[in-house]
């Protein structure tokens, strides 16, 4: 592979953003009083962020959907701001009745949120050893990812480059030993497209179902963030 100056012995395509708000991405065991957040992205929402991305590009459903297909074999690591402070905070909420009432739809409740917020920037990494043109593709539709997680989590683009290899400043899957074990970490069950995984099937407006293990898969993966400081309110995390 050679192509805008990339040579075929460079592994990682590395995509740089700034956090310009708060994120937040709950888990996917969280249920919807409860929304306790990850501390980072996870490939899935990644890649569904570029999906967006394509679509608000105007590329055609169609090659909306090779994009798919060509992401869900794409190995992606992240590396995460290098601080990043978790809120715990009870909130008021409006929610559905559980009693059918139509003049009293909603009932007012309480519910547990978190927000992260980062100090620095975060690089997104994907293994670029498969096709050149989707990596090119990646990087035209990188400045069109504006925000990943929740939506209101906005960050800005602001540049990418090639490396031969990752350290442990990125995410590891822990399937895929030996690790570069960082000075603070944990480890998190962390999503990403299945083997199966399409258009069609990924998509909110389908009514065709996702079916874990073959269509979204869930990987224990080793995050470069550990806590250090913790109260009632907050958990401040750094790697």
């Amino acid at each position: 592979m050679e192509e805008r100056g990339v040579k075929a012995e460079i592994r990682w395509l590395v995509l740089k953003y700034e956090p310009t708000a708060l994120f937040s991405l709950k888990l996917s065991a969280a249920t919807s009083s409860v929304g306790t957040s990850l501390v980072l992205p996870t490939p899935y929402a990644i890649k569904m962020a570029f999906v967006d991305a394509a679509f608000r590009a105007g590329l055609p459903e169609a090659e909306c959907a090779v994009l798919v297909r060509a992401l869900r074999d794409v190995d992606v690591r992240i590396k995460p701001p290098q601080e990043a402070v978790v809120t715990h905070t009870f909130v008021k909420v409006r929610q559905e009745s559980r009693q059918a009432d139509p003049d009293h739809p909603y009932t007012s409740n309480i519910a547990y949120r978190e927000v992260v917020f980062f100090s620095g920037q975060q690089s997104w990494a994907f293994d670029a050893s498969g096709s050149a043109t989707l990596h090119m593709r990646l990087v035209d539709l990188a400045p069109l990812v504006t925000y990943i997680g929740k939506r209101g989590s906005f960050l800005q683009f602001v540049g990418w480059e090639w490396r031969e290899q990752l350290d442990g400043s990125f995410t590891q899957p822990l399937a895929n030993g030996p690790w570069q074990i960082p000075a603070r970490c944990h480890v998190r069950a962390l999503d990403d497209f299945g083997p199966e995984a399409t258009l069609e099937r990924l998509s909110s407006y389908s009514p065709q179902k996702v079916e874990r293990g073959r269509h979204r898969i869930f990987v224990d993966t080793l995050i470069p963030l550990g806590v250090v400081n913790a109260g009632p309110g907050f958990s401040h995390y750094t790697g």
